[in-house]
C-alpha cells in the first residue's frame, strides 16, 4: 500500500488510524484530521443563510413546514429486489405518516427510475426531485427531519448537521456513526424501513437520542490540521465532542 510508503497519511478518524496502523503504516505518520467533506459541508451551509427555496425549480415545490424525510438511493447492489422494497417501504410510510412529507431526488440511472416512478410517482405526500446541485442538497439535508439513504458520504453529512440517519444497506464501509448512534443499518428491506422510520415520529426520545449523537467525522477544521501537519506546526489531532 502507498500508506506504509507516505511520509504523511492523514486519517479522518481514529478508527481509519488504527486501520493504517493495522496496515503497518508508521505510527508518527499518521494525523487523526477529521474529514475534509466536513469541512466543506460546513462552508457550503454557512453560504446558506440568505437562501430562498422558493427560487428553485425543485424546491419551491416543497412545504418544509412538514416533516421532511429526505431519501437518497442509488446504489447497484440494491437494483432489483432491494429498490422495490425500498419503494413500497416508502409507499406504506407516506400513508401512514400524511403528516410527513418524503423528498426524493431521483437518480437518473434507469435501475433506480423504473421502480421509483411506478411505484411511488403518484403518491400524494412523496416528491420526487429532480437530481440537485450539491449547495441545493445541504439545504435541503439542514431542513429535513430525517435522512433515509443508501449513500456513502450522507452518512458522513447529516449526522454532522444533527440528523438521525438510517442506511438503506446491509454493511457500510462507515462504521463509526453507528457505533456513536446516530446512525442505525435497516437495509434494502421494507419491513424494518417503515418499523426505523415510524419509531423516530413516534418516539421523540428516540428521535432525540440519535439526532444529539455526536458526529465522528469532523468538526470543519481538517484542512487547518492538515496545513499545521504539513508545516511542523503544533498539531491538535480530531477528537468528536
Amino acid at each position: 500500500f502507498i500508506s506504509v510508503l507516505s511520509d504523511y497519511n492523514f486519517a479522518p478518524t481514529a478508527g481509519s488510524r488504527a486501520n493504517l496502523l493495522r496496515c503497518g503504516c508508521r505510527e508518527e505518520s499518521i494525523y487523526v484530521t477529521g474529514n475534509t467533506v466536513i469541512d466543506a459541508l460546513f462552508m457550503v451551509l454557512d453560504r446558506l443563510k440568505d437562501y430562498d427555496p422558493a427560487g428553485h425549480p425543485e424546491l419551491s415545490k416543497l412545504d418544509l413546514s412538514k416533516q421532511t424525510i429526505l431519501v437518497t438511493g442509488h446504489r447497484r447492489e440494491n437494483f432489483g429486489a432491494g429498490f422495490l422494497e425500498i419503494c413500497e417501504a416508502l409507499k406504506q410510510l407516506a400513508e401512514r405518516y400524511p403528516q410527513a412529507e418524503i423528498v426524493y431526488p431521483v437518480h437518473l440511472n434507469p435501475n433506480v427510475q423504473k421502480p421509483v416512478r411506478a411505484i411511488i410517482g403518484g403518491v400524494k405526500n412523496i416528491q420526487l426531485l429532480k437530481p440537485l446541485d450539491y449547495a441545493d442538497f445541504v439545504y435541503l439535508m439542514n431542513r429535513s427531519h430525517i435522512v433515509l439513504t443508501d449513500s456513502g458520504g450522507v452518512q458522513e453529512e447529516a449526522p454532522s448537521l444533527g440528523k438521525p440517519v438510517l442506511v438503506m444497506r446491509d454493511k457500510t464501509e462507515r462504521p463509526e456513526a453507528v457505533a456513536g448512534g446516530g446512525v442505525k443499518l435497516v437495509g434494502p428491506h421494507r419491513e424494518a424501513i417503515v418499523r426505523e422510520v415510524g419509531r423516530l415520529l413516534d418516539d421523540p426520545q428516540a428521535y432525540r437520542a440519535m439526532s444529539k449523537a455526536v458526529s465522528p467525522y469532523g468538526d470543519g477544521k481538517a484542512a487547518a490540521r492538515i496545513a499545521d501537519a504539513l508545516a511542523g506546526e503544533p498539531f491538535e489531532p480530531f477528537e468528536p465532542k
